[in-house]
């Protein structure tokens, strides 16, 4: 007897099907998976800062504490924003608050102009994050080649939809 053979999907994979375009369903599938890798992502890196130490941040404190940390530059709320690509000032403010609170992050002044950087403990945090991250993400992509450049294509193709995603929501709200 034959064994039955599985035939892939005649439908794309969505989250929302009214929302499907006939022009491109791959922006649907696109999206979906978005949204699910966008999750996964979020519980990775607040499970991962949880085992580095730091219980109980939002994914959102895990990345403005790495942005603080980047490059060892004291960073303007304003330009954590910015690079972020977070409109709401008072989401970042917030996560830097609670950062200062646990002594990761610290504050200075320089006249009227406030930045951030991280504390030594904040960096000790961030660099135990690093291992963890080595340990159970990278060594289990097997980085070989082929599958890192595919990553690479991917990092830029999600930073053209970026703009893109931008742009139509600045058309959308001049609606």
């Amino acid at each position: 007897m034959a064994k039955a053979t599985r035939s892939a999907p005649s439908q794309p994979i969505v989250s929302s099907a009214h929302l499907v375009s006939p022009r491109s369903s791959e922006m649907s599938e696109f999206e979906f998976g978005l949204i699910v890798a966008g999750n996964a992502f979020h519980r990775w890196i607040a499970h991962c800062m949880s085992a580095a130490g730091l219980k109980d941040l939002t994914p959102l404190d895990v990345l403005v504490l790495h942005h603080v940390t980047h490059r060892a530059r004291d960073k303007r709320l304003a330009d954590i924003c910015f690079i972020m690509n977070v409109e709401d000032t008072h989401l970042i403010n917030y996560a830097l608050k609670k950062l200062q609170n646990l002594g990761v992050v610290a504050s200075s002044k320089s006249g009227k102009e406030v930045t951030y950087a991280a504390t030594e403990l904040g960096h000790r945090h961030v660099e135990r994050y690093r291992e963890i991250r080595e340990s159970c993400l990278i060594n289990a992509l097997n980085a070989d080649d082929g599958l890192n450049r595919d990553i690479g294509d991917l990092a830029r193709l999600l930073r053209v939809l970026s703009g893109m995603y931008d742009q139509a929501a600045r058309a959308a709200a001049s609606l």
